[in-house]
């Protein structure tokens, strides 16, 4: 970069593991398979010390067809949008050459994310053009780590079910909670409280 300027290009990139993770070819037909597999990123991405402790997954929701998946890439990327479901959704809108999965002729699409979504990624999720969204952990559970989720409220999860999202909440719980467990234990740093 010469001259003092911004660069031109922002690169995001998925760890080199995920290859070894994720089995693209396999549906997951229900909330509790996807969840899981939100899950197992979370946790490889602690393991590996990849990011922070978060993993996402969009699905076409009819077939389980996996689509994307998104792990937390802020501190390794220096980019603090680098949520797991806003990495989710950014490389999903480009495999379907659009800037939203919904829309006509489109099959619905569901967001599984390991810890209900931030501020930033609960509105993403509006404008993503999922129709459903899957959590696992839960805001307080980020609090315990000193993670500061933003201003949701129980009102924006009324919105977004105004809108048409139909949520649920508390999937496998326990298990993305030991993710957490692990990523205290491990030390890892909280880069937003």
């Amino acid at each position: 970069m010469s001259g003092g300027g911004a660069p031109a290009e922002v690169r995001v990139t998925l760890p080199a593991w995920v290859g070894e993770v994720v089995d693209w070819a396999r549906p997951y037909p229900d909330d509790e398979a996807r969840m899981r597999l939100a899950i197992a990123l979370a946790r490889e991405n602690v393991e590996r010390g990849t990011g922070g402790p978060f993993g996402a997954a969009v699905f076409e929701d009819g077939t389980g067809r996996l689509v994307s998946v998104g792990v937390n890439r802020v501190v390794p990327l220096h980019n603090c949008t680098l949520h797991a479901e806003m990495v989710a959704f950014m490389l999903a809108q480009a495999a379907a050459g659009s800037h939203t999965l919904g829309g006509d002729g489109r099959p619905a699409h569901a967001l599984a994310t390991s810890c209900d979504p931030c501020a930033m990624c609960l509105g993403a999720t509006l404008w993503s053009g999922v129709r459903r969204v899957l959590c696992g952990a839960t805001r307080d559970d980020a609090a315990l780590l000193r993670f500061d989720e933003g201003p949701v409220f129980a009102s924006s999860w009324t919105y977004l079910r105004r809108r048409g999202l139909a949520v649920r909440r508390g999937v496998l719980r326990d298990e993305a909670v030991r993710v957490f467990d692990r990523y205290r234990a491990l030390g890892g740093a909280v880069y937003n409280g």
